[in-house]
């Protein structure tokens, strides 16, 4: 189920070129603070999956809400972990 999710919301990513610094932008809408940029298209897919995964990691541990990504509620599947 999380990497189903995982899945769903780098699909409605968005990448752009920042045409100063050569490099690329990439966000997740709706994902507030899930960004990345590296200097090629790959690197930046592979930095904002990290990004997501280490977002999601963290709301869990937190007991935050996770928006809901394509028909995917993680916030009531049993995963979230209370401390």
């Amino acid at each position: 189920m999380l990497a189903q999710y995982l899945d769903l919301a780098l699909e409605m990513a968005r990448y752009e070129v920042i045409e100063r610094n050569h490099a690329y932008w990439g966000e997740i809408p709706g994902l507030k603070g899930v960004w990345a940029q590296h200097e090629t298209l790959l690197g930046c897919q592979r930095e904002l999956r990290e990004a997501l995964s280490v977002w999601v990691a963290l709301r869990m541990r937190l007991g935050l809400d996770i928006p809901e990504v394509g028909g995917l509620n993680l916030n009531h599947m049993g995963l979230l972990v209370q401390t």
